[in-house]
């Protein structure tokens, strides 16, 4: 191919892939499935126990409750569900996009046993004497109430039970004994005796009976809504469960607050990745503008995937696509600064390309391997949210290695082979006065900014300072604690939308007014428009419903609403100390084999301060702690072992280079140099991923603030801590030893590890 031909063959391909993503990404984009979060809807997980107490729950019963509950659902006509089994007890079910939350929940869980008694609870007929989807809505012939009309198998065995219920002599109870009561669901401890004195009792109907009905239609009449009659009517027809069901978590999002939700974090992640378009073009030129077309292409192919895979795209998933494209870039800044490096040797054009493709190769793959790992851990033991988030993770890890490796060599390729930029290092970034003789076999001294800094040489003072901030921290967490929110400790969380005009004090009055008092109401959002309150009890089914519609009657949005019980909260804190454990075990394992002990053993120290810092700030700052912080968590742990691990791979190399370390100050300074040659890479790095978690932070949904908060502060320390805390560390430990046995590289056979 002509050196014009390779050219040429570069717009080629690049204006293929615009026009592909150009006229596709509107139906990709329209065909992915869109979490609770972003479109509205619920989540409840279910204890499921057996409706009688010897009945043993097994497989096929917990199959048959959620076909069950699919069918109910059907009846609501909604197209996005998701029922899955979890466990040996449990299910969880997923309604996204759902107008109606409070007809679903009842519908859901209502066991749907429909039962005829006397006043003296005898049952008489059950949902079995029912014909299948007889029941509908309609209204009384005389009062033109509404009711619930259903029809009886067998018009005889009904005529009995009203004969039997008219004989019924009154007694010295204030009410008639000869009611024909209707149940829904009826327990051992419900009495009617008890429910008739109540406002609102537990019974539906308890009309009088005082003659014989040879009919099969019956009237079901009450204190009904057109809309309550109707519910009554659907929750008949789908039939009784053949299980109890017991709520142990909850969340429903407003369709409002979803849409006010993407549309806030979707124009964040457009400022987030146009930042770091224009950073990677002025800081690296022509391999910086290639970087955006390869990143453009990485955001194309996740979208793509992710709809293939019939993923469901969340906050967090939104949040952790963005945060992929700060991170994404972070192979193509290794490959420059290492071609950067070859050119300032005095090499060729082509030989700097080929050596620095060669170099950064390993170091991508070791540093996307243990990310991959944390990620992989947040997936296991993540919420549905937060799998969202790791599965969009995972997604961006892997398909950013083929964009950022395989896209990027291809199209710089095309560039170098056509010898156009022979003679203009300058499109590289790199000054013609930079540039070494390649004669002079002199090594060429690493420099930031122009200068030489001695990092090593401050180690002590790095310690006292990471030392004093975690003596803060300890001393905070002992004295304050965490604040942590009702996904650790169970509780409701109730947040309403209601404009800029709102204070607590009037949020708290419409909680007393429905009284259900929170222990707590914050108001947030950046024209004060969300107001949080937070309540320690779980509660009911009935008082979510009630809260809804009060709410939803005055600010014209339904309020989100989340629940955990004490259990489930035990069980999530729990989960999240075990992710921590398994994502660092994992990574020790990695390293030890890439690298040795000593790497691997810093490395966790590293990334344990790194967290560590994290909690430490929100004890400091008493911010509510969630679920979602986890993800933060593992986010940055899987960040700061990528930059550690880009730092291990040069001493590494450095000390293959050099073969035989003897002593201290040799080791000291193999391993500035190679923080020195790392430095401009971890501190661009850090600067593009910082930029999108800022733009998530300044203009991302209110519901990830606190999320957006840990990925900034976490990625400032992760940063610090591969610097300034793991090579030290690795330094002084190994350093220690070397008198004793210096480290010597090239000595046996198929060795990648210093002989210790």
């Amino acid at each position: 191919m002509t050196k014009r031909g390779r050219i040429v063959a570069f717009f080629l391909i690049v204006l293929l892939f615009a026009g592909t993503i150009g006229t596709t990404i509107t139906g990709i984009t329209k065909d992915i499935n869109l979490g609770l979060d972003l479109q509205g809807g619920f989540e409840i997980l279910y204890e499921v126990e057996p409706v009688d107490e010897n009945q043993e729950l097994n497989q096929q019963m917990l199959e048959a409750t959620t076909q069950a509950l699919s069918e109910r659902v059907n009846v609501l006509g909604i197209s996005e569900t998701n029922i899955d089994i979890e466990g040996e007890n449990r299910i969880r079910v997923q309604l996204a996009g759902i107008q109606d939350q409070t007809e679903a929940r009842e519908l859901l869980s209502t066991s749907a046993r429909l039962s005829f008694r006397d006043v003296n609870d005898k049952e008489y007929l059950n949902g079995t004497d029912i014909v299948e989807g007889s029941a509908k809505q309609d209204f009384h012939p005389t009062t033109k109430e509404p009711m619930v009309t259903l029809k009886v198998k067998d018009a005889s065995k009904f005529a009995d039970v009203t004969k039997t219920i008219s004989k019924m002599s009154n007694s010295e109870t204030p009410y008639a004994d000869n009611k024909l009561v209707i149940w829904m669901d009826y327990e051992k401890e419900d009495a009617f005796a008890q429910e008739v004195t109540k406002e609102d009792p537990k019974y539906i109907s308890a009309p009088s009976v005082s003659e014989t009905l040879y009919t099969s239609n019956v009237m079901i009449t009450g204190n009904f809504s057109v809309e309550s009659a109707q519910r009554l009517a659907d929750i008949i027809n789908a039939g009784s469960l053949p299980v109890n069901l017991t709520e142990m978590y909850s969340t429903s999002v407003g369709a409002q607050f979803g849409l006010q939700a993407m549309d806030k974090t979707v124009f964040a992640g457009f400022v987030g990745i146009i930042l770091v378009f224009l950073f990677m073009i002025g800081y690296y030129r022509l391999p910086g503008a290639i970087s955006v077309v390869t990143l453009a292409i990485y955001i194309y192919l996740i979208l793509l995937v992710f709809e293939l895979l019939n993923g469901v795209l969340t906050l967090p998933g939104i949040a952790a696509l963005i945060l992929g494209v700060g991170m994404a870039v972070d192979a193509n800044i290794i490959t420059y600064e290492r071609i950067k490096e070859e050119l300032k040797s005095g090499k060729t054009m082509i030989s700097a390309f080929k050596a620095g493709n060669s170099r950064s190769l390993a170091t991508i793959l070791d540093a996307n391997i243990t990310t991959l790992l944390a990620a992989a851990v947040l997936f296991v033991f993540g919420t549905s949210s937060v799998k969202g988030f790791a599965t969009m993770l995972i997604i961006s890890i892997l398909v950013s290695f083929l964009t950022s490796v395989y896209a990027t060599r291809l199209f710089i390729g095309l560039w170098i082979k056509s010898k156009f930029l022979n003679k203009r290092p300058g499109w590289f970034g790199v000054k013609q006065d930079q540039i070494q003789d390649i004669a002079d076999k002199s090594e060429v001294e690493p420099k930031v900014f122009g200068r030489q800094f001695d990092i090593v040489k401050n180690r002590k003072k790095y310690f006292a300072v990471s030392g004093f901030l975690i003596l803060a921290g300890i001393l905070s967490m002992l004295i304050f604690q965490l604040n942590p929110g009702i996904d650790f400790t169970s509780g409701s969380r109730v947040e309403v939308l209601a404009g800029n005009s709102l204070t607590s004090e009037e949020i708290e009055q419409e909680f007393d007014a429905l009284e259900a008092t929170p222990n707590k109401v914050v108001i947030s959002g950046d024209e004060q428009e969300i107001a949080v309150a937070r309540f320690d009890t779980v509660l009911s089914k009935g008082k979510i419903a009630e809260i809804k519609e009060a709410f939803d009657n005055k600010y014209g949005n339904e309020p989100n609403v989340s629940t955990v019980s004490p259990i489930v909260g035990q069980e999530l804190a729990k989960n999240a100390v075990m992710a921590v454990i398994y994502a660092s075990i994992g990574i020790i394992i990695y390293v030890t084999l890439r690298f040795e002990f000593y790497f691997a053993l810093t490395a966790i120290i590293a990334l344990l301060h790194d967290a560590f810092f994290i909690l430490a700030l929100f004890s400091i700052t008493r911010m509510e702690f969630d679920i979602t912080i986890i993800a933060a968590v593992l986010t940055i742990v899987g960040y700061s072992i990528n930059d550690t691990i880009v730092t291990f791979d040069r001493i590494r190399e450095n000390l293959k280079l050099k073969k035989r370390v003897k002593s201290f100050k040799e080791l000291a300074a193999i391993v500035n140099k190679s923080l020195m040659q790392t430095l401009t890479r971890s501190i661009n790095t850090t600067i593009t991923t910082i930029i999108a978690a800022l733009a998530l932070l300044l203009f991302g949904a209110t519901s990830i603030f606190t999320f957006s908060l840990a990925l900034v502060i976490g990625l400032f320390a992760g940063t610090y801590s591969s610097l300034f805390i793991a090579a030290q560390l690795w330094l002084v430990w190994r350093g220690k030893k070397i008198k004793e046995k210096p480290i010597v590289y090239g000595q046996k056979k198929n060795t990648d590890r210093p002989q210790v």
